[in-house]
């Protein structure tokens, strides 16, 4: 049963148009963020860690992957992902959860918006 959910998954991913990756790597930094916090806030630094950094992965790519002849919306993309990798490693030392929520709402919102424009 685990590998047949993991083919599908990979199925999903290797299928998936560009759009369609992006808002994908949106939810999974949200998930990852949200199960995050949960580890912060039950006390569980090594949970918190591994959580925190597949979402700063996450985040590391999807600034990587800019481009930058999109002009301004790239370079205000990339000032918010630097914002939520500093935010995150305030996160971490401080064992603070609400910090790492903030960081889920802001890339929760930026997904919703990728999910409209490529929906449109």
């Amino acid at each position: 049963m685990n590998t047949t959910l993991a083919s599908y998954h990979e199925s999903t991913v290797l299928t998936a148009p560009p759009g369609r990756l992006v808002a994908m790597l949106y939810q999974g930094a949200c998930r990852f963020l949200a199960q995050a916090a949960a580890a912060i806030e039950a006390d569980n630094p090594e949970q918190a860690n591994r959580r925190l950094q597949r979402a700063e992965a996450i985040i590391d790519e999807l600034r990587r992957t800019l481009d930058p002849a999109a002009g301004e919306i790239a370079e205000n993309l990339a000032e918010i992902y630097s914002f939520c990798l500093r935010h995150l490693g305030e996160a971490r030392v401080e064992r603070d959860a609400g910090k790492v929520i903030d960081v889920r709402d802001l890339l929760a919102d930026l997904g919703e918006a990728w999910t409209a424009i490529v929906a449109s």
